[in-house]
């Protein structure tokens, strides 16, 4: 049967328009409302809760019915750690289960239900953040003296070699060794000119001892590599970040350590070496667990009480001992978080990413806990592991699949599986699934990006085109959660042969892409102000086969972002908005290009759109 046009109205998220307190305490009363169209045919609107694990009813109350919405409020009380709501909507046409999955005439699974967290302490700052992150040795070389040097060490048979910046590396030479004297000195001196871009938070990837350029070999979790300037250089880049009201975030890898970690050497030269027990050995000392098979990367064994003691637990331990002063560090992206204390009989990970958590936040509370994960990650999203995820799931992949279709790999696979670009419903519903089954307030928390360190540049994927990559920005900067942006994005960097994503910073400006700087400036600057980007509800107004549009709503504003992902332009024509709570005559601003639309018949006036997007902002919002 047909769904009623009216259902596409109904709308609720855990904004501030529709949840009256975001973090309430535990024994709080809050309210919840739900809109829908003012002409809607609804008799009565049950609130369905589940406390303490049976059903409760709770009717809600109509509190104005004016174009174009009306509006139901109900009472919730918060008598648990997690309140899990949906919502019962009884109509002429029928009896409708509403919960974040969207309308059915099914009961959905509690999976889906709306959820608030009781005495949840989110980090404040987040939602003014704007993270760029930084691959340290391809930044900025600030001290010529610290590069590293052949005759300084020798790793798996090759020794470093540190090349004038940008120069292509020889073609023999072993790739983890490949150095440009990037540091944290030349962070530092580089700072004016990421406050000039609008970024306020830095993600560093790992800063540690360790013998390749990307340090996910760590060698000593107690010291910050002498080649980055060591530890009184992280000590002078919080100082100077503070100075610029910027945080910043360091990059831990605890599912494994680096062949040449002091642990790891003392558990080979002696079977009964207390570190032995922090490593899985099969046959001592040559058969050993490692990450994905790779030799230089012994899997850290979470069974181990006294490697938790020292990893987490301990007053100075690592994760602690960071976030002290004088380094101070604003939290911590957790690598490969997916896979933390899993190995094969062995599946703890809840256990220690709920104690690497309760550790960081005794020792900082508003410390931002970021967690590598290129999968579904809503199991560790709950508000009891991960504040945030690099959301590859939820946000990046269905972008670069709309954009550029679908690709996918597996370790050991050997070929991947690809298909053509993704139809928008199919970008539009992983979006919104993923969105789903998190906490409202967890998923203001996630870290959004377009690509990283581990990923092909947005600008390569895109295949250069400017208006894609500009549309890809767009969207970044207006989606929910936490944007990141990856180092020389912003300049128009592409991968580079031999280095792919992790080449040298262009300096040049005569090299740069000023403009693309000037457009990412423009759109950090508008979300660093808009309270309906920082925490307001999400909600699509339009899925064509090209086109996609949605709502970002707060008290104080309103946000319409469409985007056209076609060579050839979308005709001109209304783009719907009634059902989206937008009353006609309101009047829309084109961030991009200062032209003013007003809402007529429930529908915005498109006129032909080119490839990429609009950020239209209600320009009388109140």
């Amino acid at each position: 049967m047909l769904s009623p046009a009216w259902l596409a109205s109904i709308h609720h998220d855990g904004s501030e328009k529709y949840v009256s307190v975001l973090h309430p305490r535990l024994g709080e009363t809050i309210r919840i409302r739900l809109r829908v169209a003012y002409d809607a045919p609804i008799h009565r609107v049950i609130l369905r809760t589940f406390p303490d694990g049976e059903q409760a009813f709770r009717l809600m109350r109509q509190i104005s019915a004016e174009s174009p919405a009306q509006w139901w409020e109900g009472d919730l009380p918060v008598t648990e750690p997690v309140i899990h709501y949906r919502f019962l909507i009884d109509s002429t046409d029928g009896l409708w289960h509403y919960s974040a999955a969207g309308p059915s005439t099914f009961v959905p699974l509690d999976a889906t239900d709306f959820r608030i967290l009781a005495d949840h302490q989110p980090p404040e700052w987040l939602g003014k953040a704007v993270f760029y992150q930084i691959f340290p040795d391809r930044f900025a070389n600030g001290d010529p003296g610290n590069d590293p040097r052949p005759d300084e060490y020798e790793y798996r048979g090759q020794r470093p070699k540190t090349y004038p910046w940008e120069a292509p590396p020889d073609e023999g030479q072993f790739f983890p060794l490949v150095f440009y004297g990037g540091d944290l000195p030349g962070i530092a001196s580089r700072l004016d000119y990421l406050a000039d871009l609008g970024v306020n938070s830095i993600y560093l990837n790992p800063i540690f001892h360790a013998y390749s350029n990307h340090k996910y070999d760590v060698a000593d979790y107690e010291r910050v590599d002498p080649h980055f300037g060591g530890n009184e250089a992280l000590a002078a880049l919080r100082t100077a970040l503070s100075a610029r009201g910027m945080r910043y975030l360091l990059d831990i890898v605890p599912n494994h350590c680096g062949y040449w970690h002091p642990w790891f050497q003392a558990a080979l030269a002696d079977p009964a070496a207390p570190e032995s027990e922090f490593f899985t050995f099969n046959r001592h000392p040559d058969d050993y667990a490692t990450w994905l098979g790779v030799w230089v990367l012994p899997k850290l064994n979470y069974r181990s009480h006294e490697l938790r003691r020292r990893i987490y637990q301990g007053p100075d331990s690592v994760f602690r001992r960071w976030l002290r002063p004088p380094y101070s560090a604003d939290g911590w992206r957790v690598d490969v978080a997916n896979m933390l204390g899993r190995q094969g009989a062995t599946q703890i990970g809840l256990e220690i990413s709920r104690g690497i958590r309760q550790a960081v936040k005794e020792t900082r509370p508003d410390a931002y806990l970021m967690g590598e994960n290129f999968f579904d990650a809503s199991g560790q999203l709950q508000g009891d592991q991960w504040d945030g995820v690099m959301n590859y799931g939820g946000f990046t992949h269905p972008l670069w699949y709309w954009l550029n279709g679908y690709t996918q790999g597996a370790h050991g696979f050997g070929e991947t599986v690809s298909a053509p670009p993704w139809p928008t419903e199919a970008m539009a519903g992983m979006w919104l699934s993923r969105l789903a089954v998190l906490p409202w307030a967890i998923a203001l928390q996630q870290y959004n990006i377009l690509d990283s360190h581990d990923t092909p540049r947005i600008r390569s994927l895109v295949g250069g085109r400017d208006a894609l990559h500009r549309l890809a920005v767009a969207i970044l900067l207006t989606f929910p959660g936490v944007p990141g942006l990856y180092y020389g994005d912003e300049v128009g960097m592409t991968d580079m042969p031999g280095l792919g994503a992790r080449a040298c910073m262009i300096w040049d400006e005569d090299r740069q892409d000023r403009s693309l700087y000037e457009f990412h400036k423009q759109l950090i600057h508008f979300r660093r102000e808009s309270t309906a980007l920082q925490r307001g509800g999400f909600q699509l107004l339009l899925v064509e086969p090209d086109t996609v549009a949605y709502q970002r709503e707060s008290v104080a504003e309103r946000v319409i972002v469409v985007a056209h992902r076609s060579e050839t332009p979308r005709p001109a024509g209304p783009l719907p908005v009634a059902h989206g709570g937008v009353a006609d005559g309101s009047r829309f601003v084109d961030l991009l290009t200062g032209v003013e639309f007003i809402i007529d018949a429930g529908a915005l006036p498109l006129p032909p759109m080119p490839q990429g997007a609009m950020i239209l902002h209600e320009a009388n919002a109140h």
